[in-house]
């Protein structure tokens, strides 16, 4: 399988190490973004394959930046996964909503961080 761009767009420098990790486990190139407009120019100058995207990240947040992404034909179909703390009723709802494919709880889980880039990404 060819390797695969991945932008996780996160503040937090410890989940942006982990989510590295894996990505570069499974043989992926990683890049990354620490708001949403520095994300948003990122996706829009250099598409990657798949975007993990925290919901709350300063500037332009996960869910308007999530909405921007959907609305461009261009970028549409780049597969959007949440990956948030907002773990209360209706939180993942709103994230599908915005526009995201995949909804993930922190703390993540490695294993089914794993499962989702694999579905996605083959």
């Amino acid at each position: 399988m060819a390797r695969k761009r991945i932008l996780c767009i996160e503040d937090n420098d410890s989940n942006m190490r982990l989510v590295s990790r894996i990505v570069e486990g499974e043989k992926h190139d990683f890049t990354a973004a620490a708001d949403g407009m520095t994300a948003l120019a990122m996706v829009q100058r250099d598409p990657p394959d798949l975007i993990l995207l925290d919901i709350n990240i300063p500037g332009l947040n996960g869910l308007e930046l999530a909405r921007r992404l959907k609305s461009d034909a261009s970028l549409a179909s780049i597969p959007l996964i949440a990956t948030t703390a907002n773990v209360l009723l209706g939180d993942r709802e709103r994230c599908l909503e915005a526009g995201c494919d995949e909804y993930l709880a922190k703390p993540l889980d490695v294993r089914e961080l794993q499962s989702i880039l694999r579905t996605y990404l083959t």
